[in-house]
């Protein structure tokens, strides 16, 4: 007899859980705008707001706090994009609209290894004649053509102070020369521009310079590159190498063949057809032409008349030149291009961004300008460099507040950066306030008020600012040199600034008799001649036409009494300290020494 077959119950699989919603939504929205994107009726998704017991409105903008309510009310999540990233994400969803751009090249590496010099050889100009100290201070970029083909060269500073410049100049770039001097080797500055190419993912061509020296070493370069992990093709690694001597223009187009022949390898692309975007490379406040910014298109095409935003201000293109000065109607990607039309100097590295009109410009910027607000710093208390570190020693300082005015705004990110690092436990360094442009009346006010020192950054105050801050008691220092000012500061800091002193001259008094005192010492009776002794004064003692002797009064006396003061034609009694040899005859000078602020 056959065993019948029980069919076994098979259980239903469990449905896999559906994947969460996303959205993606650009900042400064309205919610009436953001209930349409998620498909909610604007009514209602107010109500659903206000039943969480949170107040809302059609035209409030979408912020992190909105965003996480609406989630949860949607079960979704919100992801808020700045303008400037949602342009990004659209300009590579389409693949068929991303074309060849010409490359964005960063020359780096260590101060006085020529990078400089290789620019100009390459473009036929003298950059470095025009800087202080023979330093490059300023990010400048510049396109040449080579084999009919555009290359934008981005020059970084070389101080070692100006680490943020190059670490900006490698995140705008698409391929990084890496200057060494064939004789000197890889140095500090080197290793850094390694780091900073590395962190932001660009390809690295190694430019071996000054191969004209006779203590040139090439292999001992490479060598060393090989322990930094750059490790160049003909030591069996993957890194491009090219010697050169920027002096004598020695394979200059050999260079020029590889910054192409890479270029073509990692497929540069970008979007024309997105709102243009671009960094801003270098600012300034312009006394005739406004506030102007050069700017490293990426994406689109920027046209004149176009509204724009950068960080939280905002603008309208009025004006474009290249780096030659020639007026232009229209920008491409990778060109370098000065822009008119800001409302105020933009922040050297952020994103310029255009959008389609006024109103969206004015919602971001609102947006924006809220946040600072909200996260703006308390202000600090100061005193002068000079009187620092007594002040330190008694415990009155706490925090050292500057107000920092440059020339440009690279070298005004720098500074900000740079300055509160100087400080030490005992005193906190900030800036109070910065920007571009020459020292004006706010801010001799802003320091008044604030008891802030203003420093000056290759500017020099005009002969008005400099009375009213005299008036103030506002302390004004200015430099050209970036380390001048950073040594200065730090002097200050550890007690080491030797202030500048003058004599005040107070009085004269002739010896005319002198009285030994038991268990007082020598005194000597004199005749005030002239001004006025003061005790503790700081005196002179002069015998004939000499000096004999340098020293402080120890006790003055009229009447036998102690006083403050003797006046002229009036008697007195002088002991001096650490001195006895006194005579008839001899002259006491009394003066005393006044700090004075430096002009």
């Amino acid at each position: 007899m056959e065993k019948t077959k029980t069919k076994k119950k098979v259980k239903p699989a469990e449905e896999a859980p559906k994947p969460r919603k996303v959205f993606r939504l650009r900042e400064a929205l309205s919610l009436k705008d953001t209930a349409e994107k998620i498909g909610l009726k604007p009514r209602d998704l107010i109500e659903k707001i206000e039943a969480r017991g949170l107040r809302a409105g059609n035209n409030d903008p979408l912020d992190e706090g909105l965003a996480k309510t609406i989630g949860e009310i949607v079960d979704a999540d919100i992801e808020i994009l700045s303008y400037e990233k949602d342009v990004i994400v659209r300009a590579k969803q389409n693949a068929q609209e991303l074309v060849t751009r010409p490359p964005v090249v960063t020359i780096m590496g260590h101060v006085d290894h020529g990078k400089t010099t290789l620019l100009d050889a390459i473009r036929s100009s003298h950059l470095v004649d025009k800087e202080s100290g023979g330093i490059t201070q300023h990010i400048g970029a510049y396109r040449v053509t080579f084999n009919n083909r555009s290359i934008t060269f981005v020059d970084t500073p070389g101080h070692e102070a100006f680490t943020q410049l190059r670490a900006r100049g490698a995140q705008v770039t698409d391929i990084v020369i890496l200057v060494i001097s064939a004789d000197d080797g890889v140095m500090p500055q080197t290793k850094e521009a390694i780091h900073h190419a590395k962190a932001a993912g660009v390809p690295i061509i190694v430019a071996i310079n000054k191969i004209d020296k006779p203590e040139a070493n090439v292999d001992r370069v490479k060598q060393q590159l090989s322990k930094e992990g750059i490790l160049v093709e003909d030591w069996g690694g993957d890194v491009i190498s090219v010697e050169v001597s920027a002096k004598e223009k020695k394979n200059i187009n050999d260079l020029l063949e590889m910054i192409i022949l890479l270029s073509d390898v990692i497929e540069i692309k970008t979007n024309r057809k997105v709102e243009a975007q671009g960094i801003v490379l270098e600012a300034r406040l312009d006394s005739q032409k406004g506030p102007v910014a050069t700017i490293i298109i990426q994406y689109g095409v920027l046209s004149m008349g176009e509204i724009f935003i950068t960080g939280h201000i905002s603008g309208k293109v009025r004006a474009m030149f290249d780096e030659k000065g020639k007026s232009l109607k229209k920008a491409e990607p990778s060109m370098p291009v000065e822009v008119l039309g800001f409302s105020e100097v933009p922040d050297a590295g952020e994103i310029f961004q255009v959008v389609p009109d006024i109103q969206t410009a004015k919602e971001i910027v609102s947006f924006r300008l809220s946040k600072i607000k909200k996260n703006a710093p308390a202000r600090p208390e100061h005193v002068t460099l000079d009187d620092l570190f007594k002040k330190i020693e008694e415990g009155k300082v706490k925090e050292l507040a500057f107000i920092l005015k440059a020339d440009v705004q690279g070298s005004v990110e720098v500074l900000v950066d740079l300055i509160p690092s100087l400080g030490t436990e005992e005193v906190k360094v900030k800036i109070l306030h910065a920007g571009t442009g020459q020292i004006t009346e706010s801010d001799v006010l802003l320091a008044s008020a604030s008891n802030a020192i203003i420093l000056g950054y290759n500017i020099r105050p005009n002969a008005r600012i400099i009375q009213m801050a005299k008036e103030e008691n506002v302390e004004i220092r200015t430099y050209s040199i970036i380390y001048q000012l950073t040594d200065e500061i730090k002097k200050a800091i550890v007690g080491l600034l030797a202030p500048k002193t003058r004599e005040v001259y107070l009085g004269k008094a002739e010896v005319r008799k002198i009285f030994l005192i038991p268990k007082v010492g020598v005194i000597a009776g004199c005749l005030v001649t002239d001004g006025k002794i003061m005790r503790n004064a700081d005196i002179r003692v002069v015998r004939g036409k000499e000096v004999i002797h340098h020293g402080r009064i120890a006790s003055l006396k009229r009447v036998k009494e102690p006083v403050n003061e003797v006046g002229k034609n009036m008697e007195c009694g002088i002991s001096l300290e650490g001195f006895k040899d006194i005579q008839e005859g001899d002259l006491i000078t009394a003066y005393h020494i006044e700090k004075i602020k430096p002009e």
